[in-house]
């Protein structure tokens, strides 16, 4: 099974909200007017596409009004052309010759932060490239437990403590240090679960990426914030503050499989300015997918026969 044809199954409330919507819209044969246009936003609105609901809409108004589109096909020709647009980004391209490559993984709690963690080494692995973890949670009791289980799940190494309360940058600092002895491919460091508003746990993420840059130069390579993509819209503050604090390098979408609201992706990148690197699907391991806009796009639009 394809890209294609695993996001289509994963994400099926996301599709049943836009395109079996706009498949009802038209039902009867039913013209392009003014109220199928206001109940198309609407029904943006509702996957949670937020103002790109609004720009849609306008922008085929304006269009209809110049008799540019005239039936379902154009209109769903022209909205994959906008939600393509707003989802541009370049290829993801991880430099995995830096031996150690190291991930900062970062979110609030129940983001999907540890699993998605899990499934990254699992991906990496199963690539070919050799993975480390580093247990930096120490902030909730039994994470490092959690993680470890994930770790032997994944044949993944971990450097971890087995004392509440380790300081995290310790631990990253070991992690780091473990991976470069030991020739590891890639460094996947777990961080405590915070709000943004817990300014002496953003401080401590701080401290985090200073020590690991003491053990690699550049280090880390990526910082990676976990989204939980049935927060919707909800999810964009916690993002803006978490990177005022914190210099994020990219975003992990977690939890699509099970919302109706997957079109918080494109708010997401339009606040944030940040690529999406990888996108959860499920509770398997093998469910974390690399994100890749135009297969998103037919995924929850429909492809077009055309």
């Amino acid at each position: 099974m394809g890209l294609f044809d695993r996001l289509k199954q994963r994400l099926t409330k996301t599709r049943s909200a836009i395109s079996d919507g706009i498949s009802g819209l038209f039902r009867g044969g039913r013209q392009i007017d003014a109220d199928l246009l206001s109940e198309l936003e609407e029904l943006l609105y509702t996957a949670d596409l937020g103002p790109v609901a609004t720009e849609v809409s306008g922008e085929l108004a304006r269009l209809h009004k110049r008799g540019e589109i005239r039936g379902e096909e154009d209109v769903r020709t022209k909205l994959r052309e906008i939600l393509l647009a707003e989802l541009e980004q370049p290829p993801v391209e991880l430099d995995f010759s830096l031996e150690p490559l190291v991930i900062l993984v970062v979110g609030v709690n129940g983001s999907g932060k540890t699993t998605s963690i899990a499934k990254l080494a699992h991906r990496f692995q199963t690539e070919g490239h050799s993975v480390l973890l580093g247990a930096g949670d120490t902030f909730r009791a039994a994470a490092a437990d959690q993680l470890e289980t994930w770790a032997d799940r994944a044949g993944a190494d971990i450097v971890r403590s087995h004392q509440d309360g380790a300081d995290p940058a310790a631990i990253a600092y070991d992690a780091v240090s473990a991976a470069v002895a030991r020739g590891t491919d890639v460094v996947l460091v777990d961080t405590a679960g915070r709000l943004h508003t817990q300014k002496d746990l953003m401080g401590e993420l701080e401290k985090v990426r200073r020590v690991i840059g003491r053990v690699v130069d550049g280090a880390p390579h990526e910082t990676w914030l976990v989204i939980d993509g049935t927060n919707g819209q909800n999810a964009i503050l916690q993002a803006k503050e978490f990177t005022s604090s914190v210099e994020v390098t990219g975003l992990v979408v977690a939890k699509l499989d099970g919302t109706a609201r997957g079109g918080a992706i494109f708010g997401i990148k339009r606040a944030l300015g940040l690529p999406v690197r990888f996108i959860g699907t499920g509770e398997s391991m093998e469910l974390l997918e690399p994100f890749e806009p135009e297969t998103f796009v037919d995924a929850i639009l429909g492809k077009l026969t055309s």
